[in-house]
């Protein structure tokens, strides 16, 4: 199964260099997402990594937006449990934790509802690739924040030579490397 899921991210994921800045190596997952194999591929080997790694118990998925959303939504409908959306700066009515951090390009802001997550809660975070680690790690100081246990960070890709990983103090479960 895994090299079956390894071959569809190597063939429906691109590479778009130069975007949004010089520099900067876009992954784009758009062809992934048009797939009818690709989200129901994920979210299993999401799920069989999760396993494997020993990861089980989670109260919560958190997805970050916007592609955190596309892949967390459906694995936490496969692990039964809820999902909380963590979202950029100002796109959430009520009262909100906030955690500020440095991207590659700038500067942003990632918030979850007061509420959303409560003291206790086991999360498993997902997003699409980590990178630098600079929003994961806000993602995991965010969460914890608003009280959960961040069980570990999942993402389809993992960036190994901007050294994100080493940044997070979460087991980190990515589908590929590249």
């Amino acid at each position: 199964m895994m090299a079956e899921l390894e071959a569809l991210l190597d063939t429906r994921i691109r590479s778009i260099p130069d975007w949004p800045v010089p520099g900067v190596v876009f992954r784009d997952i758009t062809p992934l997402l048009a797939d009818p194999a690709g989200i129901p591929a994920v979210v299993e080997g999401i799920a069989t990594a999760l396993t494997a790694a020993g990861v089980h118990g989670a109260d919560l998925v958190a997805g970050v937006e916007a592609r955190g959303f596309i892949l967390g939504a459906p694995l936490a409908v496969g692990l039964g449990v809820g999902f909380v959306p963590v979202r950029k700066e100002g796109k959430l009515p009520g009262d909100v934790h906030a955690e500020s951090y440095d991207l590659e390009y700038g500067q942003a802001t990632l918030e979850v509802q007061v509420g959303a997550v409560a003291s206790g809660h086991r999360v498993v975070l997902v997003d699409d690739v980590l990178a630098t680690g600079g929003t994961a790690a806000a993602a995991v100081n965010l969460l914890r924040a608003a009280g959960a246990e961040v069980l570990a960070l999942v993402c389809l890709l993992e960036l190994p030579a901007l050294g994100g990983r080493e940044r997070l103090d979460v087991p980190v479960i990515a589908l590929r490397a590249v």
